[in-house]
């Protein structure tokens, strides 16, 4: 049960609505914009939260507060620091249950789906809790002998930080567990539709003993981002989200020097050779590309099936779509969920019917309720030059295309202007030699679903995917974003005598 003092701090249920506050310098505090809501996608007529947005005026006094708060944090060093993670980590874990069902009421993720999510982010708070205790610079050799020379790591300052809705717990850990670790304040600012689970998530760092200052929470639109990615006090901005507004984020942080860390879209595609088993293939693939709605940059947009792999793969596919649940993530059973919001939902039906209209197939679609933000997972048969061959939809929408070799499949592949990830299917080594070597990926996948990530590992794309700065989640990637690098030179104050 939640106590007293999380409450008194959140804000009493207001209608079985959750009354949400910002927290700036140490304290929770009201709005002073307008009143807005987050409702559950599966029945829009829910309220989950209610705010009144940050203005101006609370992201300067957020601001002032990193910048104040920052050096102290610094001075605990970075084995304090990971203790307050492990912290978090623990109590995260103690309160799974709510915070995933939370996530399922809001965010419209199936139960399984929030549970897992959570999982992950316990499991990245413990990661970057034990990069407390890694080695701190690299010693190098001096023609000097009485000198050493080493690298320091020291903290940015203040970091903006961005996150979207589609995993509203895990991507805030992956940005913010490493950028507290290494002695960054931060000004946080999360998607508009998943509010109740940032504070949520905001309540667990802050009872885990991250001081006052360090962390500050602002919920508002996108504009209030834009004013914050524009501060000069902030020394690195680190997004996840649509690619025009991470170039927006680009051009207004690269020319003061400041680092920018840009996770932006994806359409990822999967290759399905002929000596691959088509009912693996498909199972992997309808995972890829259906799995949290197809919510995931991660997720296989295209599947390009070489020769004649084709017939049997669309066969495999159209059954297991087909055979698709669709419902509230709460309903026993239920495989795939609704989409965030119903603006969401209109712009992939939208898509769909565009693909349609431009010479598409329909191979097969699921069932899908009615009411709510609900969309019927789709399998579209089409071509390189459609509209959805080449732009994103974030939905439960993959497009079969053909290709006679694999090298046209990869010429397929790389033909968009993205490159998170890719998948191949196949037990040919020489063919995953060469997928591996030509795929304009930043991630590749061999015999396994395109997403998902271990949080050890770099994560991040190509071309318009990402910027080019140093991955998320793993852990010497996370360092080198959010850190300077001080070269030091340390000689003994009595130079020995050369002879």
């Amino acid at each position: 049960m939640e106590d007293k003092h999380r409450r008194e701090r959140r804000g009493a249920p207001v209608d079985h609505a959750l009354s949400l506050q910002h927290f700036v310098a140490g304290r929770w505090v009201p709005g002073d914009g307008p009143v807005t809501q987050s409702v559950d996608p599966a029945d829009p007529a829910q309220i989950v939260a209610e705010y009144r947005t940050a203005g101006p005026e609370l992201l300067d006094q957020a601001v002032r507060a990193a910048v104040a708060a920052q050096p102290e944090w610094d001075r605990q060093g970075t084995i304090a620091r990971g203790l307050v993670l492990r912290r978090a980590a623990e109590l995260l874990a103690q309160r799974a249950e709510s915070v995933a069902a939370l996530m399922t009421r809001e965010q419209g993720k199936t139960l399984a789906e929030s549970r897992g999510e959570v999982a992950a982010s316990v499991e990245t708070l413990h990661y970057h809790a034990g990069r407390a205790r890694s080695a701190d610079g690299v010693l190098y050799p001096s023609g000097n002998p009485d000198e050493v020379v080493r690298t320091v790591r020291r903290p940015l300052g203040v970091v903006g930080v961005i996150t979207p809705w589609n995993f509203p717990v895990q991507i805030p850990a992956w940005k913010l567990a490493p950028a507290l670790l290494w002695g960054n304040s931060v000004v946080w600012k999360p998607a508009s539709d998943t509010v109740a689970l940032a504070v949520a998530f905001a309540e667990i760092l802050v009872e885990a003993g991250v001081p006052d200052g360090v962390l500050n929470l602002l919920l508002a639109p996108g504009s209030l981002g834009a004013e914050l990615v524009e501060r000069p006090e902030l020394s690195g901005v680190t997004f996840t989200g649509s690619v025009p507004v991470g170039r927006a984020i680009q051009a207004a942080v690269v020319p003061r020097g400041a680092k920018v860390q840009l996770e932006l879209g994806g359409h990822s595609a999967a290759i399905v050779l002929p000596d691959a088993d088509p009912a693996q293939a498909a199972a992997a693939l309808v995972t890829a590309s259906m799995s949290g709605t197809g919510q995931k940059c991660t997720a296989a947009r295209r599947i390009i099936a070489v020769g004649d792999a084709y017939d049997r793969l669309v066969a495999e596919l159209s059954a297991r779509v087909k055979g698709l649940v669709v419902g509230p993530g709460t309903t026993p059973g239920t495989e795939i969920g609704p989409l965030v919001s119903a603006r969401a939902a209109e712009e992939v039906e939208g898509a769909i019917q565009q693909a349609v209209g431009e010479g598409a197939t329909v191979l097969a679609r699921a069932d899908c309720p009615r009411g709510g933000a609900f969309v019927a997972p789709t399998l579209l048969a089409g071509t390189p030059e459609l509209t959805i061959s080449q732009e994103e939809v974030f939905g439960p929408v993959a497009t079969v295309l053909r290709a006679v070799d694999l090298d046209e499949a990869i010429r397929l592949a790389n033909g968009t202007r993205f490159g998170l990830t890719a998948a191949v299917f196949t037990d040919d080594e020489r063919a995953v030699r060469q997928c591996l070597r030509d795929l304009d990926a930043g991630i590749v996948k061999v015999n396994a679903p395109n997403t998902g990530s271990e949080v050890h590992a770099p994560f991040g794309g190509l071309k318009d995917s990402s910027f080019p700065a140093p991955r998320e989640q793993n852990g010497e990637s996370a360092a080198e974003f959010f850190t300077w690098t001080k070269t030091a030179y340390l000689r003994t104050s009595a130079p020995r005598e050369q002879s």
